[in-house]
């Protein structure tokens, strides 16, 4: 079991929107990008990506270090460890199987780390984009 202090510490974490994601959102439309948030785009799913550029056909993840078990900063909680290494663990296959899917369906998919800085993390997605686009431009000589 957890303790009340924990138990409302996870309550609060915020699941989109989080501080994150803003502010790769944010840094992103500082590079004169925008995009759609919280999209779903498998067909059959209810999983979302955070950021999506549909016309580039890329997903962006803006991955917490401790759920999606960051192999910087993940630590284990020391209380209900068994059930957390099983929680981080379906999680972390979860990832790998959108992973998958997305790159099945011809999307490009970016992991971006809470812990990366939002800017060096947008100028990345930035020349993943210009990647894309050459490449479309390529396809439809």
């Amino acid at each position: 079991m957890t303790t009340v202090a924990t138990r409302r510490r996870m309550q609060a974490t915020k699941g989109r929107d989080n501080a994150a994601e803003l502010s790769l959102r944010s840094a992103l439309h500082r590079l004169g990008l925008r995009f759609n948030v919280h999209r779903r785009i498998l067909e059959g799913s209810s999983r979302t990506a955070d950021i999506v550029f549909v016309r580039h056909r890329v997903a962006v993840f803006v991955d917490g270090c401790f759920w999606h078990g960051c192999p910087i900063h993940m630590t284990w909680p020391k209380s209900n460890s068994e059930w957390w290494r099983a929680k981080i663990g379906t999680n972390k296959r979860r990832d790998a199987d959108t992973d998958l899917r997305l790159a099945a369906a011809m999307w490009t998919v970016v992991r971006v780390w809470e812990h990366e800085p939002a800017d060096a993390a947008a100028r990345r997605v930035a020349e993943i984009l210009r990647m894309a686009e050459r490449k479309n431009k390529k396809t439809n000589l």
